[in-house]
């Protein structure tokens, strides 16, 4: 029995071996959906508020978050419980988000300006919560990883506040430029994943943690 256990156990760590890293891609996304989102909302490049500009965000945030459900699927594969809870999670997210802003389905449009406010204010803000969670449980990864998850926490948090207070411009703008913020540390912690695993380089990140460093 011993016997079989070692010949059939060996083709399988083969196989896990040659599955890539799923947190460069998943990481990258996350940034870029991020980035988008919080350009909208600090008036970056795009003009803040602008409803056409949120139009064209929304198919942006439903791809993004799809292919972000693909990577933490493929995190639960490799094992990494955190990376694959705040991918999958974040996707369905963005998923929702964008079929919320898509002109399409007409979600906005069926409501009163103040009743938009108050349904983002309390998504964004149940997200926010989800990430706390998510960061109390992620304690043991490095700082970049970290960091990433506490700016898009502190980002929503604003957002949500933003929303639930009329569409207060100054909290809508700090959430905007936190999700900004956050968008280029998820790019360092992108670079730094694809670095480790094709050239052998080590960036800085703030300890050894087994994810964004992988």
């Amino acid at each position: 029995m011993a016997q079989y256990s070692t010949r059939s156990s060996a083709p399988r760590d083969l196989t896990e071996e040659r599955i890539a890293s799923p947190i460069p891609l998943g990481l990258s996304v996350l940034a870029l959906t991020t980035a988008i989102l919080g350009s909208w909302y600090a008036g970056f490049i795009l003009p803040f508020g602008n409803q056409g500009a949120l139009r064209a965000i929304g198919p942006i945030l439903l791809v993004g978050g799809v292919v972000q459900i693909l990577a933490g699927m493929w995190e639960f594969r490799k094992g990494s419980m955190e990376a694959a809870t705040l991918f999958t999670s974040y996707g369905g997210f963005l998923t929702a988000l964008g079929v919320i802003f898509m002109p399409g389905f007409g979600i906005l449009a069926s409501m009163s300006t103040g009743v938009q406010h108050l349904l983002l204010g309390l998504f964004y803000l149940c997200w926010a919560i989800l990430l706390a969670v998510t960061l109390v449980g992620s304690l043991r990864m490095n700082m970049v990883y970290l960091a990433t998850i506490g700016l898009l926490f502190l980002a929503y948090l604003c957002l949500a506040i933003g929303h639930l207070t009329g569409f207060n411009r100054v909290w809508l703008g700090i959430g905007g430029w936190l999700a900004i913020i956050c968008a280029l540390v998820a790019w360092y912690a992108a670079v730094a994943s694809m670095l480790r695993t094709s050239a052998g380089i080590t960036l800085p990140t703030g300890g050894r943690g087994p994810v964004a460093v992988e």
